[in-house]
Parts: C-alpha cells; sequence; structure tokens
C-alpha cells in the first residue's frame, strides 16, 4: 500500500467512521464499531481501484496513526473521536491529566469563560493533552489561536464526565465555565509556537 493510498483510505475511513457509515452501506453499532472485513468489501466494491483491500490494512493504518484516531479490536474497528453522528462511545474515563486546552477564536475568550465550551456541530467537546497540541489543532482553522485552559481535576469532582480518545484528545459533552481559565498570550510554549509560526510564513 503506497502512501498516496493510504490516504485516500484514511479520508475514506473518517467519512465512514465518524460522518457517514450509509455512504458505503456498512452497519455501525452504538459504540462506533464496524466489521474491517464488510468495510473492505464495500470499498472495493465501490472503488475497483481497491480490488486488493483486505480488512487487515485498515489495522495498519490504525496502528501508524500518531493522533491515534482509530482503534481497531479483532475484526472490528472504530473512530475514536470526532463523530457528527450520535453514538454512545464506551470509551475509558482514567488517567484523565489534570488540566486540558481546547483553542478558540481570540474574540470569543469573553463570552467562553462567562458561558462556556459546547460541541457545536460534533457530538463531543475536544480536549488536548498540551497547550502545544490545543495550538495545532486551533491552527488549522485560526490564524492565531487563543488557548483555554480546562481544570479537570474540579470538573470531574463535580460530576463531568471526561474521556480518553486518541493519544492526545479527550471528550467532554460540554465543559461549564466554571472550570475555564485563559492561558496568557505571553506563556512561553505560546509564545514559542507562535514565533515558528511566524518564521514558516516568512519562509514562503
Amino acid at each position: 500500500m503506497s502512501d498516496r493510498e493510504a490516504q485516500s483510505l484514511g479520508r475514506i475511513l473518517a467519512l465512514v467512521l465518524r460522518h457517514a457509515p450509509e455512504k458505503f452501506g456498512v452497519d455501525m453499532d452504538i459504540n462506533g464499531w464496524v466489521n474491517t472485513r464488510e468495510l473492505s468489501d464495500s470499498i472495493s466494491n465501490q472503488r475497483r481501484h481497491y480490488h486488493w483491500l483486505r480488512g487487515w490494512h485498515f489495522e495498519a493504518i490504525a496502528n501508524s496513526d500518531e493522533k491515534g484516531r482509530y482503534q481497531v479490536e479483532g475484526e472490528m474497528i472504530r473512530a475514536t473521536y470526532g463523530h457528527s453522528i450520535e453514538l454512545e462511545l464506551d470509551l475509558p474515563t482514567d488517567d484523565i491529566p489534570e488540566a486540558l486546552y481546547w483553542p478558540c477564536e481570540p474574540n470569543q475568550v469573553a463570552t467562553i469563560l462567562e458561558f462556556g465550551i459546547t460541541a457545536g456541530d460534533r457530538q463531543h467537546v475536544h480536549l488536548s493533552k498540551t497547550i502545544n497540541k490545543a495550538m495545532e489543532a486551533g491552527h488549522v482553522r485560526i490564524d492565531r489561536p487563543a488557548i483555554i485552559e480546562v481544570d479537570t481535576t474540579r470538573a470531574i469532582a463535580d460530576g463531568n464526565t471526561i474521556f480518553r480518545a486518541g493519544k492526545s484528545v479527550f471528550l467532554a459533552t460540554d465543559m461549564p465555565s466554571d472550570y475555564l481559565y485563559q492561558v496568557e498570550e505571553d506563556d512561553p510554549v505560546i509564545v514559542e509556537i507562535i514565533a515558528k509560526w511566524e518564521a514558516e510564513e516568512e519562509e514562503e
């Protein structure tokens, strides 16, 4: 399997496992699991150039994914986060860091600190393990994201559930404002990352 084929299959996996399993006619259970053999047969039937595809190819993609976006158990696979379809994800809730981080537009900070974080068009709020990871996630759609810190210790103690999803991604249905703080713009990690971005932009 070439890198180009792996990237293409990764996009198909994201579509099927996060958003639209019906696109390839596969059955998904309430926890988001899909049979890899059924999925490979369906894809190869619809996309003839994937006639060679087998279930174990998905395991290879999942195991090589640095963000831990997919989980494989036997012949079953699922996405661990990023869903727009309603599921009951039975993800672990132990080993949650004392603080997690969430990126947003700088002009949204005051509103978020007053009203909290909601999932929007996703099923869950996606929280990052580090400021660095939150900056990377936010930079996909925001030029210079602001970072909100979540006091997970107090949030969990007060009955809020946080799930471990990918290797550095954590999920919550929402996060009330009581546990939110802004990471200052002069935080050394933020300053270093922005300096790196600016240097890269000058080189382009």
